[in-house]
């Protein structure tokens, strides 16, 4: 058997690649007619065929489907860290009041306004103590799914996709995001080959 393919399978491979990125193209311009016009004026021939170019082996859909399932977790383990200090905070305003409660119901009524003014004050001061730990958990989200974003642009950019390379401006985000959007409705109908589903 012969290993090495002819001259004419060469050119009839590269022949069904152009044809399939002229194909990817024409999804992906027939898809940004959707987005804002503002985001398709940035979205120029040649970003959207070096995209068309990068998505042809479907390692892009692979990588993209790899990163939003990363995501995922990492947002569902944020929420959980979160939902995990509210309950501790739950419990400990639950405890404060049980603990006041029963140091009222045992108190002489003489000395009741000066335990409440020293349950007003605890109370405030868990308060401020919840709304700190509160703060540091969103600081620390905040943080970290900055990083992720950070992550998901590096890993696009050495990928080779167009449009991708790590940055913070709002307008970059967007376009990258819109960017995304297109490669995962591409993928939805079923481009992850380089070809649609029919």
């Amino acid at each position: 058997m012969d290993r090495y393919a002819s001259p004419g399978d060469e050119a009839a491979d590269r022949a069904r690649q152009q044809e399939r990125h002229y194909q990817l193209l024409s999804a992906l311009q027939s898809l940004v007619k959707e987005l804002p016009s503002s985001f398709q004026q940035r979205l120029s021939y040649t970003t959207l065929s070096d995209l068309a170019l990068a998505l042809l082996d479907g390692t892009v859909f692979e990588i993209v489907q790899g990163l939003l399932e990363i995501q995922h977790l990492t947002e569902k383990s944020l929420y959980n860290q979160r939902l995990r200090l509210q309950n501790e905070h739950r419990v400990l305003r639950q405890a404060l009041r049980q603990k006041h409660l029963e140091a009222q119901q045992t108190c002489r009524p003489h000395n009741l306004p000066v335990l409440q003014a020293t349950q007003q004050r605890e109370l405030e001061a868990l308060e401020h103590r919840i709304r700190e730990e509160q703060q540091a958990m969103d600081r620390k989200i905040v943080l970290e799914l900055d990083r992720k974003v950070a992550d998901q642009q590096s890993t696009l950019e050495k990928a080779g996709v167009a449009g991708f390379y790590v940055t913070t401006n709002p307008q970059e985000l967007t376009l990258q995001m819109n960017l995304l959007e297109l490669i995962r409705k591409l993928q939805q109908r079923g481009w992850q080959g380089g070809k649609a589903a029919l």
